[in-house]
């Protein structure tokens, strides 16, 4: 029997032949990451109407670190569709972007006559980024010198073995986010070098009770 002939027994039985249909491509999210044609990466200009996680003051990973002669505050921000699936699955999807903006420290600033409060100006940003496409091992750090864009921090930079290190969740310092800390919690995800880090944070001195 002819292809013809087959074709028409199908329409006149009332059968029509299967068609395989394409599966779409997921959606890239609106607030993905973003290049230049050489690769590097576009400052996110809306970044501070992203989710805000956290502000630090004074911070330092470092236990030999002497105090600033002025106090800065530490901004962290990430992009909403990251933080929609962190919610829900506790893991950080292909696309992650985490902010640090640094702002100096005012005092005795209009009305305010005790503490401090952030400086208008913006001293520095710098982006954890979660990108396989683009990067080996998946996550890679950019340090915005403006609003332009931004070259790749190369490895072996200190801020990839610190945050493998000593990171609560997938490289990214969940620690000391508290709106996420419960998340990780209750997801089971918490690395085991952040757990063993508490653990002998808490445990009581040699020769203790």
């Amino acid at each position: 029997m002819t292809r013809w002939l087959m074709l028409m027994s199908f329409v006149l039985a009332g059968v029509q032949p299967a068609v395989k249909k394409a599966i779409p491509a997921p959606a890239v999210p609106a607030d993905a990451p973003s290049y230049t044609a050489d690769g590097q990466m576009k400052f996110p200009a809306d970044y501070r109407e992203w989710v805000f996680l956290t502000s630090g003051l004074d911070m330092s990973y470092n236990p030999k670190a002497t105090a600033a002669t002025h106090s800065v505050f530490n901004n962290i921000f990430v992009n909403p569709s990251a933080y929609r699936v962190f919610v829900k699955t506790g893991t950080w999807p292909e696309g992650t972007m985490i902010m640090l903006e640094h702002r100096g420290a005012e005092g005795n600033h209009s009305i305010n006559v005790r503490g401090l409060t952030q400086a208008q100006d913006v001293t520095g940003t710098e982006i954890h980024v979660k990108d396989s496409a683009h990067m080996k091992g998946g996550w890679a750090f950019y340090n915005f010198k403006d609003t332009g864009s931004a070259k790749l921090i190369e490895r072996p930079a200190a801020c990839y073995t610190c945050h493998e290190e000593h990171a609560a969740v997938d490289t990214t310092f969940v620690q000391f986010y508290p709106t996420l800390m419960d998340v990780a919690k209750a997801k089971g995800v918490l690395s085991a070098a952040y757990l063993k880090e508490i653990e002998a944070k808490t445990a009581p001195a040699e020769g203790g009770k």
